[in-house]
């Protein structure tokens, strides 16, 4: 299981930059939306690994836990997708969103399909 500490570190660095980016985008609502989704969204995704790493193999809370994972993964990933595709060139935000959904595919394919014999 990763370190307690590491994990609070973590979580401190994301705290303070979500909030210096909050600072810095004053008056505009969009952009604090998205810092404030995208900030709950990875402390979401802290928790849901930590449950996933607590689960015992085999078990219905670690599938439960798995899936919590790449959602909340797919979430992140579309989301941060959506917000770089918006400021691209047409046929960069296509790459863009090309690589987005091989992730989440890729994500899906090794967290459900490929699995290890012992899980």
């Amino acid at each position: 299981m990763a370190s307690t500490t590491a994990t609070y570190i973590g979580i401190f660095f994301l705290t303070g930059n979500s909030i210096l980016a909050i600072n810095r985008s004053r008056g505009d609502a969009a952009a604090i939306t998205f810092v404030i989704a995208s900030y709950l969204s990875l402390v979401q995704l802290f928790y849901c690994l930590r449950w996933f790493e607590a689960s015992p193999q085999g078990s219905a809370a670690r599938d439960k836990a798995r899936f919590s994972v790449w959602f909340t993964t797919t979430l992140l990933t579309a989301m941060f997708s959506w917000r770089v595709a918006a400021v691209m060139p047409r046929p960069v935000a296509a790459g863009v969103w090309f690589m987005g959904g091989s992730m989440i595919a890729g994500g899906f394919y090794t967290l459900f399909l490929c699995r290890p014999q012992g899980d």
